[in-house]
C-alpha cells in the first residue's frame, strides 16, 4: 500500500533503543503513507509501544534516524513532533474529565478575543468560534456526541476515544499514532472507532493502530508490520494475508 507518488510521509531507519539491560528496539525501520491505516502488531515487549514513544518524542533513539515528508527530522520532545504534524493518542487519552467537549478539543489552544478597545492586554475566550469549530469537525468525523457541552465524565468509552481521536486532527496533522485505540471498549463503541479511524484515512492521513486485537487490524488495516523482540520481523498487506501468517510472524512459530 502505497500513495500516488510512492513516497511514504513518515520513515524511521535504524531504530534501536536499549533501556540497561534490556534491548526494546534493535535496528528497527519503519514507513508509513499519507492516506493509509498501518497496523503496529506483537507481543507483549514487541518494541511497539516504544517505537511510537520515539516517533512522538517521549524517548529518544540510541540510533537511527527519523524522515518526515522526504526529510530528516529531529525529535527530542513531544513538542517537535507536534509541531512537524504528528500526532499521538495514548491509551489513558489525557482528557479531563471536569471540563467539556469544546474545552477539552481546545486545552492549551484556546481561541481568545478581545472584549474591548480598552482592554486590549485581556483577552476572553472566544467561546461561540471554539463551538462552532467544534461542532463542525465532529459532524464532519461522523462523530455521535449529544452535545459539545457535555462534560467528559458523563460519556460512554467510545465517545471519550472519539474526542481524543478528535482533538489529534483539529490542528492540521498529518500523522496520527492509536495506542490501542479500541481497549476496553464494547461492541457498538469499537465500531464507532473503526468508523472515525476510516474517517481519518478518507482525510489522507498516515495512521499507525497498535492493537492486540487481530480481527480488528485485519478489518481495519492496509498494511501490517510485525515486531518481535525488539525486531521487525515481518510485513503484509492486509487484503493478501491470512490471521494465521500474523499469528505466526508474532510468536515466531511455523
Amino acid at each position: 500500500m502505497e500513495n500516488s507518488n510512492g513516497t511514504p510521509i513518515l520513515e524511521a531507519h535504524g531504530i534501536s533503543k536499549q533501556f540497561g539491560a534490556v534491548q526494546a528496539l534493535q535496528d528497527v525501520d519503519f514507513e508509513l503513507y499519507a492516506g493509509e491505516v498501518l497496523g503496529l502488531v506483537g507481543d507483549n515487549g514487541a518494541g511497539k509501544s516504544t517505537l511510537v514513544k520515539i516517533i512522538s518524542g517521549v524517548y529518544q533513539a540510541d540510533t537511527g534516524k527519523i524522515i518526515f515528508e522526504g526529510r530528516p527530522v529531529i525529535i527530542n520532545k513531544p513538542r517537535d513532533s507536534t509541531d512537524l504534524g504528528i500526532e499521538t493518542v495514548y491509551q489513558d487519552l489525557a482528557l479531563c474529565d471536569n471540563l467539556d467537549v469544546v474545552a477539552n478539543l481546545y486545552i492549551g489552544r484556546e481561541l481568545t478575543k478581545v472584549r474591548l478597545p480598552i482592554f486590549k492586554r485581556l483577552n476572553w475566550l472566544d467561546e461561540a468560534s471554539m463551538e462552532k469549530r467544534a461542532i463542525g469537525l465532529l459532524e464532519e468525523l461522523h462523530v455521535n456526541i449529544p452535545s459539545v457541552r457535555n462534560l467528559i465524565a458523563s460519556m460512554s468509552g467510545g465517545q471519550r476515544q472519539s474526542v481524543a481521536v478528535t482533538r489529534s486532527v483539529m490542528w492540521d496533522c498529518k500523522v496520527v499514532l492509536l495506542d490501542e485505540p479500541t481497549a476496553a471498549l464494547g461492541v457498538d463503541q469499537t465500531l464507532q472507532v473503526k468508523k472515525l479511524i476510516t474517517k481519518l484515512k478518507e482525510r489522507n492521513l498516515g495512521v499507525v493502530v497498535i492493537s492486540h486485537n487481530l480481527q480488528e487490524i485485519l478489518d481495519i488495516t492496509d498494511r501490517i508490520i510485525v515486531l518481535r523482540l525488539g525486531r521487525r520481523t515481518a510485513t503484509f498487506n492486509t487484503n493478501l494475508t491470512r490471521p494465521e501468517q500474523i499469528v505466526a510472524a508474532i510468536t515466531g512459530v511455523g
